[in-house]
């Protein structure tokens, strides 16, 4: 099954070269110091970085028609959407930690950094497997069925981190000081390289995006089978995600039914997945019950508050040299 794309080696260049531009711009430029990130900062990024996709989209829009763009569109809100995950995780790792509010940007910048390539690596292998054997797509629909039904009868406080086998094995193997030393991923200390705990956060959210990738890549092809549009969208939803996270990190516990509208709607591109065989849902209409299935989660969060908190607090600042990494020092 041939895959169309409006994809030109061109736009795949230009494309990486503007999104490594922006990040150069805003690693190098913004955030060259480490500092806390107020709510108002996170805001304005936030706004940029939502813009910017739009503008992108119109872009799409009028060079490619008004298909392509709601594909993008569609895929960008989902993927945005599923990102609140993310930002969960997030909280739990940054509490976990106890990573101090100063260095949270930086560890966001590279974990996103190191997200991006595995979320490009996802996308190239998808689409060859879709292009090869097209029963994967019944493979990946029955998937997000199950993941949607898992996440749906989750109770709340089942993140675990530092359980991540992936983690595990690196502390294992990696010698490391206990403390944190700045905003230093490694130090020498007497001839020898130790990593410190701001690497091992690192490599926690690195490892829990990895699982989050299976997740959303699978949702955004239930959409578009345009790798260019599954790209893009997916990008520019996770370049926006660490502003989204400090605008929102302090209001997440509100949104208490999000989980619940969340699963519903990885259960439904699911199933849009396995009938795509016997019924294509038109674009218009999964981007509706997509946006409704979220709204009706917000509202129903603000009608019905949570009686008890269900997120961790992150510290707002811990003191250089006080983190404790969990299960004792490697």
């Amino acid at each position: 099954m041939p895959l169309d794309s409006i994809g030109t080696p061109p736009l795949w260049i230009g494309f990486t070269l503007f999104v490594l531009a922006m990040l150069a711009l805003d690693l190098g430029v913004f955030h060259r110091k480490a500092h806390v990130v107020g709510v108002r900062e996170a805001l304005v990024w936030t706004a940029v970085w939502i813009a910017l996709a739009l503008l992108f989209n119109v872009g799409v829009y009028v060079w490619f028609g008004a298909e392509r763009a709601l594909e993008f569109l569609t895929g960008y809100v989902i993927e945005k959407a599923l990102s609140v995950d993310n930002i969960f995780v997030f909280l739990v790792v940054f509490a976990v930690f106890a990573v101090p509010a100063a260095l949270q940007h930086r560890v966001l910048f590279w974990g996103i950094l190191g997200a991006l390539i595995m979320r490009a690596i996802f996308i190239v292998l998808g689409a060859a497997l879709l292009q090869r054997f097209h029963w994967v797509i019944y493979l990946f629909g029955a998937f997000l069925v199950f993941t949607g039904i898992k996440l749906l009868v989750q109770r709340a406080g089942e993140v675990h981190p530092e359980r991540n086998p992936l983690f595990r094995l690196f502390r294992r193997w990696v010698p490391s000081v206990p403390d944190y030393r700045g905003a230093h991923f490694i130090v020498v200390e007497g001839g020898k390289r130790y990593a410190t705990p701001l690497l091992l956060v690192l490599v926690a959210i690195e490892a829990t995006d990895l699982v989050f990738a299976v997740d959303s890549i699978p949702a955004i092809f239930a959409i578009t089978m345009d790798p260019f549009i599954v790209y893009t969208s997916n990008i520019f939803a996770i370049l926006g995600l660490r502003a989204l996270y400090f605008a929102l990190a302090g209001m997440m516990e509100k949104f208490h039914y999000l989980k619940v509208g969340l699963s519903l709607v990885l259960a439904f591109v699911g199933v849009k997945m396995l009938l795509v065989g016997v019924y294509k849902i038109p674009i218009l209409v999964s981007l509706g019950v997509i946006v409704a299935l979220l709204a009706g989660a917000v509202v129903a969060s603000l009608l019905r508050p949570p009686t008890t908190p269900q997120l961790p607090v992150v510290p707002p600042q811990v003191p250089t040299g006080s983190a404790q990494l969990p299960g004792g020092t490697p």
